[in-house]
């Protein structure tokens, strides 16, 4: 449409002459709202821009139209389309009811977007011709031109001849046009060596209604859901419910005869499922917002013509881009032996696993005690216990207070500025090396290490391998935990143990391992070609120090408090026991690194180490 034109000379009186009766030749009778006759001068072959500002300031003084020219009915016609009035325009046609179904029809299966229009030119006879455009969305316009004529039907002035054609070429009485978005072909999201984890799948949900007879529906349900009962699909106390959702392989035996129950619908859907039933992970739904962000951004449309038996042909559109496969960093075998490891336990586990050398994320693993917890491998927040004590070691290193060799006090407990520190049932080695120390897990000789050091010393120790800092990856939403400065010597003495104030999630202690068996915190990943930003950079710990750390940790392993592992080759480690609330209970944690594939396990209420070393023995042994 062109700019609206401004008509000074159409005043009041102008307008009110308009609709004052007059005679003479030239002109065609119009009745007004008030029911008087008026007399509109002749438009000849105006541009649709003039005729719809006339038409509009007549409107305004209180004229009705019975337009005297083709070119006034087209542009009557015109305007009210743009303007979304389907009785206005299906009353300047020649079949005002029919013209109206069909109009009412196109603007809804269009999506209630109005077009605009604009005259292309007349002819001989009253036929005309229509610029017509449509704008969906940015980037999708439907553009044409469509032709008509228009009939002198005495004292109803000139009409557009009734044709659904000239609302869009093809157009017919048995047809209305559609808007849609399309879609590609449905990416898979596949494991590190491209075997498929998820995939789009035909699902079907079995609802119930009040008709039903739960006595009849249940027993053909239990045999693909057990937990759906006579009892659970009575207690809907007769409201509609969704009964079960089920894949195809599942409802394949019993479909027929669950269609032919009274008050059981089928309804077929298409869902992003695991390829393995099996399969559960705290990042599969964020694998899946990757794989709908990949879906959406593949979008394309169409416009339809559909017919009445719901037949279709694509008149406009365009394909949107295909998606690409999603292709995670998961190690599918190493991820369903972790769930595997961790299924026969009671209390809530988790195992997280992740590649030192490139931070790929190999595994997150969580049992069904952990599930009903939420995604607590990525982001629980837990004392670390022991765990901790790779980070206090590294900043007592740094510091220069030691060596790995320096001789230190192990009492079974210790009065450190008037904190009272045990270790585990007391054991007492009296004085040792620091490795030897380490490699016991000595919480007096740690809690005496971090006295002397300054206030930031373990915060900034932590940050150097991850802990504290916070990651954006895609895919993945995680914590990594925090080490607050410690101001007093008590709370250096609680911190050094990884008590007190200091929180870690599974996730954060495995990058924890994942650095000190690099070398540097290594950013975590997902999605191969999905970089993370991390909201800061610290820098690596002195490279003598991971060294030395690694060193502890695989001592720890040959003849320390995970000497049950000793079999395995090249495994470093450390335990980690911490209590919570009322120190009653206390979570169980072992993270270490094993090549170059580094872990945490954690088991809550596990009551020591114990649980975590043999989860992480069953998995690693294979």
């Amino acid at each position: 449409m062109g700019p609206a034109i401004d008509f000074p000379e159409l005043g009041a009186a102008s307008l009110q002459a308009a609709c004052t009766q007059r005679a003479g030749g030239g002109e065609r009778r119009h009745r007004p709202a008030s029911g008087m006759i008026v007399a509109v001068p002749l438009l000849r072959r105006r541009p649709v821009p003039l005729l719809l500002t006339v038409a509009a300031a007549l409107a305004a003084a209180g004229c009705s139209f019975g337009p005297d020219q083709p070119e006034t009915v087209v542009g009557e016609f015109a305007a009210a389309l743009e303007a979304g009035d389907v009785r206005a325009a299906a009353e300047l046609t020649t079949d005002p009811a029919a013209a109206a179904a069909t109009i009412d029809g196109v603007f809804e299966g269009l999506g209630g977007v109005r077009p605009d229009l604009e005259l292309a030119g007349t002819g001989d006879g009253g036929t005309f011709e229509l610029d017509v455009a449509w704008h969906f969305a940015e980037g999708r316009d439907w553009s044409y031109r469509t032709s008509g004529s228009a009939l002198d039907v005495d004292a109803e002035g000139w009409r557009i001849e009734w044709d659904p054609a000239v609302l869009a070429p093809g157009l017919t009485a048995g047809t209305t046009l559609s808007y849609t978005t399309t879609v590609g072909p449905p990416p898979s999201v596949l494991d590190r060596g491209g075997r498929p984890i998820l995939e789009q799948q035909v699902v079907t949900l079995v609802n119930v209604d009040a008709t039903a007879d739960p006595a009849a529906v249940a027993p053909l349900l239990a045999t693909a859901a057990p937990t759906v009962t006579a009892e659970s699909l009575a207690a809907a106390e007769g409201k509609p419910v969704t009964a079960v959702t089920l894949r195809d392989a599942d409802i394949a035996p019993i479909e027929a005869r669950l269609a032919a129950l009274p008050g059981v619908t089928l309804v077929r859907q298409t869902r992003l499922l695991t390829v393995d039933r099996a399969l559960a992970s705290p990042v599969l739904s964020g694998l899946g917002e990757l794989w709908q962000q990949g879906q959406d951004a593949s979008a394309g449309w169409a416009v339809q013509t559909v017919s009445g038996d719901g037949s279709a042909r694509r008149v406009a559109g365009a394909d949107g881009p295909p998606a690409p496969d999603l292709r995670s960093t998961l190690d599918l075998g190493l991820q369903t032996r972790a769930e595997a490891v961790l299924a026969p336990l009671p209390q809530p586990a988790v195992i997280v696993a992740i590649e030192p050398s490139t931070g790929a994320v190999r595994a997150v693993a969580q049992n069904a005690a952990a599930d009903a917890e939420g995604p607590i491998a990525l982001t629980g927040l837990y004392p670390p216990g022991s765990t901790f004590k790779t980070v206090t070691t590294s900043a007592a290193l740094q510091a220069g207070a030691v060596t790995p060799d320096t001789v230190v006090p192990c009492p079974g407990t210790a009065n450190i500025e008037g904190r009272v520190i045990p270790n585990d049932d007391s054991f007492d080695l009296g004085p040792v090396p620091l490795h030897t120390a380490f490699a016991f897990s000595c919480n007096t000789t740690m809690g005496r290490l971090a006295v002397g050091l300054p206030a930031t010393a373990l915060t900034d120790a932590a940050l150097q391998f991850g802990l504290g800092v916070d990651y954006v990856t895609p895919g993945l939403v995680t914590v990594t935990g925090s080490a607050p400065e410690a101001q007093t010597p008590a709370e250096r003495v609680e911190s050094a143990i990884g008590q007190g104030r200091v929180t870690a999630s599974p996730f954060g202690m495995a990058l924890v391992a994942a650095s000190i068996a690099h070398g540097s915190t290594p950013l975590p990943v997902l999605v191969e070609g999905r970089p993370t930003v991390a909201d800061r950079t610290p820098g690596a710990a002195p490279a003598e120090v991971t060294a030395a750390l690694r060193t502890m940790m695989r001592e720890t392993v040959t003849g320390g408090t995970a000497s049950t592992l000793r079999d395995l080759p090249e495994l470093v480690g450390k335990t980690g026991t911490a209590e919570y609330g009322d120190g009653t209970g206390a979570h169980g944690w072992f993270v270490g690194s094993q090549g170059d594939l580094a872990f945490a396990v954690f088991v809550a209420g596990a009551g020591s180490s114990a649980p975590a070393v043999d989860v992480a023995g069953r998995l690693l042994r294979g």
